[in-house]
């Protein structure tokens, strides 16, 4: 016979909610991408060593061509991405504070606007005013780029408990402490969510950047499609694609790494 206190701790234990799984940084999920595209690169690295490559195709790809485009493809990615963090995230800051808060709402449906854009128009037009170049080509980057992490810092810094961020003040804290102690840490998983966005969208709009003369895999396929040369459109389409890949595992392994303690548990 069952007393009444074992009965309400077994309707307890079926009606409460399952906690959510934890996400962990297995080893499976550190190695497994790298390994596949690893695996990829070695078996197109064969494919090209044995394949009858055509003096244009070879010139395409000779004195070192492939890793120099390779390089600045990195190289634009990775100061269009710091350029986006220094500019989005405090403005994001800035739109939610109460002196701003007016201008919030048009902030965001520009970005929303903005963010429906095809990237070839807003690498388009720097390129019209400034002319071809990696200047005009990261200003456009940049401008892509923003949108998600902006909209992302402003939604986490707007999702925060106000009946949490009130107990800080109340316990004496200043808005300096309870923007950098409580608001940005609640905030950490929507900001680097965005901020996982804006590194994927710069890699694939980086490839654009060949047609505004700033270079990266870009050229590659630009010649491909221009002398009809499939082995170089092909290198140019994998070396994008593995590349996009290898920054999206790198930034979601970030993404577990940087969350708060609390984020990690919940």
């Amino acid at each position: 016979m069952t007393t009444p206190k074992l009965e309400e701790q077994k309707e307890t234990e079926v009606t409460a909610p399952p906690s959510p799984p934890q996400r962990r940084v297995t080893w499976q999920r550190v190695t497994l991408l790298p390994l596949a595209l690893v695996a990829v690169l070695l078996t197109a690295r064969q494919w090209f060593r044995h394949a009858h490559l055509d003096p244009v195709t070879e010139s395409a790809l000779a004195r070192g061509q492939v890793t120099k485009a390779l390089w600045r493809h990195v190289e634009l990615t990775a100061i269009s991405t710091f350029c986006v963090l220094i500019i989005a995230i405090p403005l994001g800051i800035l739109l939610t504070r109460r002196s701003f808060r007016k201008v919030t709402p048009v902030a965001m449906a520009i970005a929303d606007m903005g963010r429906a854009a095809p990237a070839i128009g807003l690498l388009a037009l720097p390129v019209i005013w400034l002319g071809t170049g990696r200047k005009a080509v990261l200003i456009g980057m940049i401008a892509f780029a923003v949108l998600p992490v902006l909209s992302h810092t402003v939604k986490g810094l707007r999702a925060n408990d106000p009946t949490l961020l009130e107990a800080a003040r109340d316990i004496g804290m200043s808005p300096l402490g309870v923007l950098t102690r409580m608001e940005l840490p609640l905030a950490v998983p929507l900001i680097l969510a965005g901020v996982r966005t804006a590194l994927v969208l710069n890699v694939g709009t980086a490839t654009l950047a060949a047609f505004g003369g700033g270079g990266g895999l870009g050229v590659l396929i630009r010649t491909g499609i221009a002398h009809q040369r499939t082995q170089v459109l092909l290198l140019g389409a994998i070396l994008t694609i593995a590349l996009a890949l290898l920054v999206d595992w790198l930034a979601s392994l970030g993404e577990l790494l940087l969350r708060p303690r609390f984020a990690k548990r919940a």
